[in-house]
């Protein structure tokens, strides 16, 4: 890895960055009161409920349209007509329209005063043209009905919309898990007595108790008390960081093995998990204004048909022909406009690739951004439990002494951690348990300051210490003890004389490395962002080969690394796993949570690995190429037939004879359907090579 200049920004100064040559210019990022909560959530829930409702209430009307039908009877070579048919069509077809195309109907005026005609315009449009001229046939006016296509219409934009509105509500549910992480009460210390208090009433400078095992309430400083804190999901810290007297706890932190009394200094909007919450929301507000590639080809398909549709009504009539003969040419350029292959071009896609990319490991929860990951340039990567598995655990046990198997140097160490709840203690009994070996039980316990502990265990005096107390006992360590920077290594000492020592680390997914050499293949930068020390993540970065890293970085530093990296002109995909991550995955123009993460990574991504895998990322961005390919395909289907047909209705050949009925229109219109929604099963294919 080539030598590069250190990157510092005074809102970063602990972060150290390697990836460029060129000094970099400050990242600014506004921390000013945005309003919190979480409105919308319930109301995307009635929506979807309501889509659903009028999807099924449709359906079911549309198979005795679809039966009584006399085009659909002519076309399959049967004839059931009941007394008042055309009436019967009329009256289910009234309900289809009134409320399955309500929606629509809604959507299309709030478009008209926007002054932006988009899928919901040519939607009202298609069903208005089908339904009131159908319906004016039924009562007198000469010409056939297209009940049937009103009908199928309806129930496939419904079933479209239903599925794309149960997407929106991942964003609320992220501010939802984020808020969730406090606990909802407090314990307040009051001279001797101990009161418990709803958050909203704990106030600065209050003394507060936290349990064992407790989530802290609110950021503030220990007066009492020593513990270890698990903030993996608030800072990116692998392992429960260590805090005692004068130290800070972070609120939505989880608190060790011992009690402590912490005095509080921020509640609320000012807390820290608060305002990460503030950067999510921002993130998600900015990334719902993408425009979506079917609503610019309905926008344009809405004024084509619109200009062509009129103008043949004027044409005809210019002409000197019937106004009845007029208005059947306008409407069947208007049913052959009807948007059903354009309304299944992208979903049935997104819907086939989204089933597909779940059985592959990949969830994806935000269609744009995965329509998008084709254009990915850089990538961001959170180092704890993405690039590495997130735990702290054994990752080489040696013995110096033959006397002793690996085996037998895990098991006497076990011995002295198994009551500890040091992250080191925990990593080894880890591993013993994956071991199946047994544990024994100590004698004369007892903790050597700083450097380790020590007890008897089956007549063996057995130490478990670090370096430092080698060093001052002149024990020589063995050479090859620290093969990894990133490694903490402690030593085992039997009746005095050195039997080996374990080596423990969060250590690196075997997938990584592929993954990384997968990225630079297809000329994807790969940058890492992490919470850990500089000597681990450089150990890490240097191990992968990566293009540069920060270290100790803040979640808000992390969200100005992607918006200084989108400033230079990168395609940016985000992977972390923590609440830490949440903001920055907001961010990125693709947010990636690994399975193993938070639920709140999880809810804020746009896309989720099941497996934890980041070789998931590479398949991610070919599903994603696949995808948009098949996309275009079926948008130049639905579109290229209108092409062709839209003025084969309008009459450009009546001079030769030839004059596209609505029937034949219809046929074919339903032809494109079909072969587009036969495109996108060939997407399974395509993906699953």
């Amino acid at each position: 890895m080539e030598n590069h200049e250190h990157h510092k920004n005074k809102e970063m100064d602990h972060s150290k960055m390697k990836h460029k040559k060129e000094d970099h210019s400050k990242m600014n990022h506004d921390h000013g009161a945005i309003p919190m909560g979480i409105a919308g959530h319930d109301h995307h829930k009635m929506m979807i409920a309501d889509f659903r409702k009028r999807f099924w209430v449709t359906l079911i009307l549309t198979f005795p349209i679809l039966f009584f039908s006399p085009m659909i009877q002519q076309f399959f070579g049967y004839e059931i007509l009941l007394p008042g048919n055309p009436y019967i069509l009329f009256a289910l077809s009234s309900i289809v329209y009134f409320y399955g195309g309500w929606p629509f109907l809604k959507g299309f005026w709030s478009e008209v005063k926007k002054g932006a005609p988009g899928m919901m315009t040519l939607i009202a449009m298609a069903i208005s043209v089908a339904y009131f001229y159908s319906s004016a046939t039924v009562f007198g006016l000469k010409g056939v009905d297209f009940f049937w296509e009103l009908a199928t219409l309806i129930a496939i934009m419904l079933v479209g919309h239903w599925i794309e509105m149960k997407s929106v509500l991942g964003a609320s549910n992220a501010l939802q898990l984020l808020v969730s992480m406090m606990p909802s009460e407090a314990h307040r210390v009051k001279g001797d007595a101990i009161e418990d208090i709803k958050l909203e009433n704990l106030l600065k400078d209050d003394i507060i108790l936290i349990k064992p095992g407790e989530k802290v309430p609110a950021d503030g400083i220990i007066v009492e008390g020593t513990s270890y804190l698990n903030e993996s999901m608030l800072t990116g810290e692998s392992k429960p960081v260590k805090k005692e007297a004068k130290d800070k706890v972070i609120g939505g932190s989880v608190n060790g093995n011992s009690t402590l009394k912490v005095k509080v200094e921020h509640t609320g909007k000012d807390s820290y998990l608060n305002k990460v919450i503030k950067m999510v929301e921002d993130a998600q507000k900015t990334k719902s204004k993408m425009q979506n590639l079917s609503d610019r080809a309905a926008k344009w398909l809405t004024y084509i048909a619109l200009a062509i549709g009129f103008g043949t009504l004027a044409v005809w009539l210019l002409l000197g022909f019937p106004f009845v003969y007029a208005l059947e040419r306008m409407v069947t350029v208007m049913v052959i406009a009807c948007p059903h292959a354009l309304g299944l071009a992208i979903p049935l896609v997104v819907a086939i690739s989204t089933a597909v990319s779940a059985q592959n490991g990949l969830l994806i929860r935000n269609r744009t951004a995965f329509e998008e990951s084709r254009k990915i340039s850089a990538i961001l990567f959170d180092k704890t439990g993405t690039l590495t598995k997130g735990d702290f655990g054994v990752t080489r046990i040696e013995s110096v002494d033959k006397q002793y198997t690996t085996d037998e140097i895990l098991r006497l160490a076990s011995a002295l951690e198994q009551s500890s709840e040091h992250p080191i203690a925990v990593g080894i009994i880890k591993k013993v348990k994956e071991t199946n070996v047994s544990i024994p039980n100590p004698e004369n316990f007892n903790a050597i300051t700083g450097k380790g502990v020590e007890a008897k265990v089956e007549g063996k005096q057995v130490k478990v210490v670090s370096p430092g107390y080698l060093r001052d006992e002149k024990i020589t360590i063995p050479k090859d003890a620290y093969s990894d920077a990133s490694e903490t290594v402690v030593f085992v000492l039997i009746d005095g004389k050195l039997a080996g020592y374990i080596a423990l680390a969060d250590e690196i997914r075997p997938e990584s490395a592929n993954a990384i050499k997968v990225f630079k293949k297809n000329n994807i930068k790969v940058f890492m962002a992490t919470g850990d020390n500089e000597k681990t993540a450089k150990a890490v970065s240097e191990k992968l080969g990566l293009d540069g890293y920060y270290a100790e970085v803040l979640p808000h530093q992390k969200v100005e690394i992607v918006q200084e990296l989108q400033s230079e002109g990168e395609f940016v995909a985000m992977t972390g796993d923590g609440v830490n991550d949440a903001p920055a995955l907001a961010q990125a123009n693709v947010g990636v949570a690994v399975g193993s993460g938070s639920d709140i990574a999880a809810e804020t991504a746009d896309i989720i690995l099941v497996n934890s895998n980041p070789q998931d990322i590479a398949n991610l961005i070919l599903f994603g190429k696949a995808t948009y390919n098949k996309m275009i395909q079926n948008l130049i289907w639905a579109t290229g037939y209108n092409v062709v047909a839209i003025p084969l209705a309008a009459g450009v050949l009546y001079s030769s004879g030839f004059v596209l009925g609505p029937a034949i229109g219809a046929v074919f219109m339903s032809l494109s359907t079909v072969i587009v929604a036969i495109n996108a099963q060939l997407l399974k294919r395509k993906i699953e090579k």
